[in-house]
C-alpha cells in the first residue's frame, strides 16, 4: 500500500514576479496562504544568497503566517544556516546553488563533500528541523546522505521533466527508472524520500506513482498555470492527478 502523499508548493517565483518590478505586489505570503487554503501540505521558499526572489522579510512572515510546514530551502553556508537556527522551520531543504544558475541546476554532491555537510547538518537537526538533501538520483549520493545525517532526500526530476519536454522519451524513460531505483534505495536505507523540480501536469502522474515518494515539491509550473487557472484550480488539478496516479 502506497504511504501517503503530500504536495508542497513552492512560492519563489511570486517573488521573482513582485521584484520584476521592485514593488510589494504579488506578494508571496498572499500566495502561501491560498496555496493551504486549496489544500497544499507545505509551503516551500528558497532564500538564496542573491535574495533574486525571496527575500528575508518573506520568511520572517511565513514563520509568522502559516499553519502548514515551511520547508526552507538554502545553500550550505554559514549565513543561510544562522537564518535557519533563529527560525526553525520544519525543514530545511540543502541544495546547491550557483549565481549564474536561472534555477537550481543538478544535485548536491554530497560524496564529495560528506566530512563539511556531516557537521553543517547536525546543529540543525538537533533544533529540530528535519533536513532534506536535493541530490541526483545516484545511489552514491543517496548512501552519502545517509551518512551525513540526513532524514530525507529530495530526488532532482529535472532531467527527466527536460527530456520529456524535447520529445526524448527514451532517455526520459531512462531517467525515469533512474528515480525509481533510487527512490526504492533510498527508502532501503531509512530515509524519506521527496521529489521535485520542473513537474508539470504532463510530468507528474508517473513520479507520484512512485510509492516510497512521500512528498512531491512543485512551483514554478503551478505559479505559471495559476495565471490561467487561479492558484487554487491549478493546485487543485495537480492534486487530482497525483491521487489518480497513486491509485
Amino acid at each position: 500500500m502506497p504511504i501517503e502523499q503530500r504536495l508542497g508548493v513552492n512560492i519563489d517565483h511570486v517573488a521573482t514576479l513582485r521584484n520584476a518590478r521592485g514593488g510589494a505586489y504579488p506578494d508571496p505570503l498572499r500566495a502561501a496562504l491560498m496555496a493551504e487554503a486549496a489544500g497544499a501540505d507545505g509551503i516551500t521558499a528558497h532564500l538564496r544568497e542573491d535574495r533574486r526572489h525571496i527575500r528575508d522579510a518573506d520568511i520572517d512572515a511565513l514563520m509568522g503566517a502559516l499553519s502548514t510546514p515551511l520547508n526552507f530551502e538554502m545553500a550550505a553556508t554559514k549565513e543561510m544556516q544562522a537564518i535557519a537556527l533563529r527560525h526553525k522551520p520544519h525543514a530545511v531543504c540543502l541544495v546547491p546553488e550557483k549565481r549564474e544558475e536561472r534555477t537550481t541546476e543538478g544535485g548536491l554532491d554530497v560524496a564529495a563533500d560528506l566530512y563539511r555537510l556531516s557537521n553543517f547538518i547536525a546543529p540543525l537537526a538537533e533544533a529540530g528541523c528535519r533536513v532534506s538533501l536535493f541530490v541526483a538520483a545516484d545511489e552514491r549520493q543517496l548512501q552519502a546522505s545517509a551518512q551525513a545525517g540526513a532524514a530525507v532526500v529530495e530526488l532532482h526530476t529535472g532531467a527527466y521533466c527536460d527530456f520529456h519536454a524535447a520529445g526524448n522519451h527514451p532517455a526520459a524513460e531512462e531517467e525515469f527508472l533512474r528515480i525509481a531505483r533510487s527512490a526504492r534505495f533510498a527508502a532501503e536505507l531509512g530515509l524519506e524520500v521527496h521529489a521535485g523540480h520542473g513537474l508539470s501536469y504532463e510530468t507528474v502522474s508517473p513520479i507520484a506513482a512512485l510509492p516510497e515518494v512521500a512528498e512531491l515539491n512543485i512551483g514554478h509550473f503551478l505559479i505559471g498555470e495559476s495565471v490561467f487557472l487561479g492558484l487554487g484550480p491549478a493546485i487543485a488539478e495537480m492534486r487530482r492527478l497525483m491521487q489518480n496516479a497513486r491509485r
